[in-house]
């Protein structure tokens, strides 16, 4: 059974699954694939895991890099799971193009496969998929929205100088 909780950020509502235990999703409401990995049926529930993801996200948009990491237990194929788990790794403030994650999984010439996958992580801001710039420096492909990308971006305090959007 999924649970579903929401949450209000500065840049609009978001909705937020868990198994009971652990984040399955966090989306920005009507995102591209919304809440495409949430159970049919599912219940609206206040569970301990909500409470701590909404403190991440307070943390987070307060400015704050949040020095904590809630349960996460997002629906993935063996390839998904190792791209968000290289998009773990981006430094809050830093980016990576879709090239060098595909390098770092060992797959060199995969960077649209890798697009797939990061468009289609379903733990948004937490498995940071908004640090994912094309090698050009072009900001494409985030599922929130350009808009919001950016100003995710400028929240952490990333040079946006060398960045751009087509």
């Amino acid at each position: 059974m999924q649970y579903t909780a929401h949450y209000t950020s500065p840049l609009g509502p978001i909705t937020l699954a868990a198994d009971g235990t652990a984040l399955t999703g966090l989306w920005f409401d009507g995102q591209k694939y919304f809440a495409d990995t949430l159970d049919e049926t599912h219940e609206k529930k206040s569970l301990p895991i909500f409470e701590e993801v909404r403190r991440w996200l307070d943390l987070y948009f307060s400015g704050k890099e949040p020095d904590f990491l809630p349960p996460l237990a997002p629906k993935a194929t063996p390839f998904q799971k190792s791209v968000w788990d290289v998009l773990l790794s981006i430094p809050y403030g830093r980016t990576m193009t879709y090239g060098e994650i595909a390098a770092r999984i060992g797959r060199k010439k995969a960077s649209h496969a890798v697009g797939g996958a990061v468009s289609r992580n379903p733990v948004s801001l937490i498995i940071p998929c908004h640090r994912v710039v094309g090698a050009s420096g072009s900001l494409t492909g985030y599922a929130g929205g350009i808009d919001k990308k950016i100003r995710l971006l400028e929240l952490e305090g990333v040079d946006m100088a060398r960045l751009f959007v087509l």
